[in-house]
């Protein structure tokens, strides 16, 4: 994983990316629509969307199925379901921790500006 030629080191970038975290987390819960994921994750713009579900069902973990009417529905495949719990536990953390983070930037960032 710590060489730049290892394949995994592919799926690592993927599974890095805080939308692919965010996106792994919402269709958790079951099958969702586009604009029900849109809506659902503050901040992503349709194009970061498209792109991170693109990229998220090229790797075979979710899947996209279109309906009569046109609309597409997204669900993680089973492959994509071994990550809610790493994932979750991911957001948990962040959750949990934010606060101390947030001080040290504050505690950096005067340091910075006492420079």
């Amino acid at each position: 994983m710590y060489s730049a030629a290892c394949p995994s080191r592919q799926a690592l970038d993927r599974l890095a990316d805080k939308w692919s975290v965010l996106l792994v987390g919402a269709l958790s819960s079951g099958p969702h629509r586009f604009g029900q994921l849109r809506d659902q994750i503050d901040g992503i713009s349709e194009k970061m969307l498209t792109r991170t579900l693109r990229s998220l069902e090229r790797d075979g973990l979710v899947s996209r199925e279109s309906f009569a009417d046109r609309t597409v529905s997204y669900r993680l495949t089973p492959l994509g379901r071994t990550l809610q719990e790493p994932m979750a536990a991911i957001r948990q953390w962040a959750e949990q921790h934010i606060n101390e983070i947030e001080e040290a930037r504050l505690l950096s960032d005067s340091a910075d500006d006492g420079d």
